[in-house]
């Protein structure tokens, strides 16, 4: 990654045209290919980047040096005054960012206790495969119907789909059908629960913290 720190202006071309007057500002060349333009307040976000790849031009111009950044549609142009500061640095293998209560952790343990969901259910297989991917677990209920869950941290509109998809599919198995499905989360939004409910889908509410220990919560509704 390449850092530097410039007085600079930048003008971008591509779905529109804007232009950075000149300031001091954090530029930021990732091992991916993609720049970021940063100022030091207003908001966390870059003021402009360009998503990787992208092809780098830099010329020296009087004094200065201009970076023209170029990808498939879009062009920024920065024209660099004064640099304060202009470093590299290999930052190696991102392993990723592990985040207690994420999906796969509920997933499995919510596998460990599907009787969360229902008196007498029995866990048939984790991450039970379909043509268009993995539904989170396929279960049966007390009295044997096969019940497919899809666990989200959030449950959003998107997740409903993604259950209805799968359910469409699961149901085409004469060995499965007729498959229901229960759309469990930590936490589900209005809009999603209306939607679940219109196409005859249980939402379940996950208590992580119950579910880690002893207790069991999340009856479907």
């Amino acid at each position: 990654m390449r850092l530097m720190i410039a007085q600079c202006s930048v003008d971008y071309t591509g779905r529109l045209t804007a232009h950075l007057p000149t300031a001091r500002r954090l530029l930021m060349i990732k091992a991916d290919g993609s720049i970021l333009v940063h100022a030091d307040e207003g908001t966390f976000k870059p003021l402009n980047w360009l998503a990787p790849p992208c092809a780098i031009l830099e010329e020296i111009v009087g004094e200065g040096r201009r970076w023209t950044v170029t990808n498939k549609t879009e062009q920024l142009v920065i024209t660099i005054e004064e640099v304060y500061h202009d470093c590299e640095h290999e930052l190696g293998v991102e392993p990723g960012l592990r985040k207690d209560g994420v999906e796969s952790h509920l997933q499995r343990l919510l596998a460990e206790q599907i009787e969360t969901l229902g008196e007498g259910w029995r866990l048939v297989r984790r991450e039970y495969p379909t043509p268009i991917g993995p539904v989170d677990i396929l279960c049966r209920d007390a009295q044997g119907a096969a019940v497919a869950v899809e666990i989200k941290r959030r449950g959003r509109i998107s997740g409903v789909e993604q259950l209805t998809r799968y359910l469409e599919l699961l149901n085409r198995d004469p060995d499965l059908a007729p498959v229901r499905g229960v759309f469990a989360a930590q936490e589900i939004k209005p809009q999603a629960r209306v939607l679940a409910t219109d196409r005859g889908i249980a939402c379940a509410i996950l208590d992580y913290d119950a579910l880690r220990g002893s207790e069991a919560t999340g009856t479907p509704t």
